[in-house]
C-alpha cells in the first residue's frame, strides 16, 4: 500500500519525536504487514487524521467495516490496548483485535467526521460528560495495573518539563510556580482510585451505531477523576478567549461540570489550571504561540 501519511501527523510527530527516531519512515511496511495479517482491505487513510497515530479505514474479511490503528511506542499504545479491553465498548470505541501486534489496534468503525463538538456548546458538553462517566472504573486487577501510569507519575514528568521551561523562560515562571503548587496540593489526599482516559475532550467522542457517542483515542491513567475532566473545561478555549466574558463563563463551566459528575469544583479548577499551564508551556517551547498564548491566558482565569 504507497500511502504518504497526513501532514496533521507529520507536523505533529516532528515536535515530539526523540532525535533518531524512524516511526514515519517504518510505517509504510507496517501498515502493510497489519492489513495481511488479518486478511483486511483497505479503504482510505483518514484525513487529517490524529496528531499521534495513523488511523486506516479498512474492511475484515466478512466486509465489516473497521479502522486499523497504528500508533508508535511512546504513545504508550499497550496501555490504550488494555484501557479499551478493560472498557470493553462501554462508553468507548471497542477492541475487535485477537491479535497482538505492538503498536497496532483493530477497532469498531464509528463516524470519524461527527463529534460532540460538531453539537452545540451546552449539549456537547452535556453529551462528553456522559460518555467520560461510563469509563471512570475500578482499575485493572493489579497483575495488569502496572501498565498505566499514574496522575502523580504521569504530572511528575511534566512538572520537570515545566520547571526547565520556567528556568528558560522567566515569562511564564509565576504561572507555572502556581501551577506546580496546585498539584502538589492536590497529591496529598486524591479522593478516588480510577481508570481515566487521560485526553479527553469533545473531539475525542465520536458517533457511532452501537451507541450514539463513543470515546477514542484513550491516553489511560489511574487516579482521580477531576484530573480528567480538566481537559474538559476548556474545550473551544478560543471561543472563551474571544468572548469578553470569557473568564466567567470558564468559571460557571467548572462549577457546572463538577457539579454534574459529582466532582469536587476547586480540585477541577486545581487540574484545569495545572493541565492549562502545562499544555501553554509545552506549546511555547514546540513554537506554537498563538496556542500558548489562549492557554496561557485561559490558565490566568483560574
Amino acid at each position: 500500500m504507497a500511502f504518504e501519511p497526513p501532514q496533521r501527523l507529520v507536523r505533529a510527530l516532528g515536535e515530539t519525536a526523540p532525535e533518531g527516531d524512524d516511526w514515519l519512515e517504518r510505517l509504510p511496511e507496517a501498515v502493510r504487514q497489519a492489513v495481511a495479517l488479518r486478511e483486511l482491505t483497505v479503504e482510505r487513510v483518514q484525513v487529517p487524521g490524529g496528531r499521534s497515530s495513523l488511523v486506516v479505514l479498512v474492511r475484515r474479511p466478512d466486509g465489516t467495516p473497521a479502522v486499523l490503528k497504528l500508533i508508535p511506542r511512546r504513545s504508550r499504545p499497550m496501555s490504550e490496548r488494555a484501557a479499551l479491553a478493560h472498557w470493553g465498548g462501554l462508553g468507548a470505541v471497542q477492541l475487535l483485535d485477537d491479535v497482538t501486534t505492538e503498536g497496532v489496534l483493530l477497532l469498531e468503525r464509528l463516524h470519524p467526521d461527527v463529534s460532540v463538538r460538531s453539537l452545540p456548546e451546552a449539549k456537547a458538553l452535556l453529551e462528553a460528560a456522559g460518555t467520560l462517566r461510563r469509563l471512570w472504573v475500578a482499575p485493572p486487577a493489579d497483575d495488569a495495573a502496572p501498565v498505566f501510569e499514574t496522575v502523580a507519575e504521569r504530572t511528575g514528568r511534566q512538572a520537570e518539563a515545566m520547571r526547565a521551561s520556567a528556568a528558560a523562560d522567566p515569562e511564564v515562571a509565576p504561572l507555572v510556580e502556581v501551577a506546580l503548587a496546585a498539584r502538589e496540593e492536590l497529591l496529598k489526599a486524591p479522593p478516588e482510585h480510577r481508570l481515566l482516559h487521560g485526553t479527553f475532550r469533545q473531539s475525542k467522542v465520536l458517533a457511532g451505531d452501537r451507541l450514539p457517542w463513543l470515546a477514542v483515542g484513550p491516553d489511560p491513567v489511574v487516579g482521580e477523576c477531576a484530573f480528567d475532566l480538566a481537559r474538559l473545561v476548556r474545550d473551544r478555549v478560543e471561543d472563551l478567549i474571544a468572548s469578553p466574558s470569557g473568564a466567567s463563563i470558564t468559571r460557571r463551566r467548572v462549577k457546572r461540570l463538577a457539579e454534574s459528575l459529582e466532582v469536587d469544583q476547586e480540585r477541577l479548577r486545581g487540574w484545569t489550571l495545572f493541565r492549562a499551564v502545562e499544555s501553554g508551556v509545552r506549546a511555547r517551547r514546540v513554537g506554537r504561540p498563538q496556542d500558548a498564548e489562549l492557554l496561557l491566558e485561559f490558565a490566568g482565569w483560574l
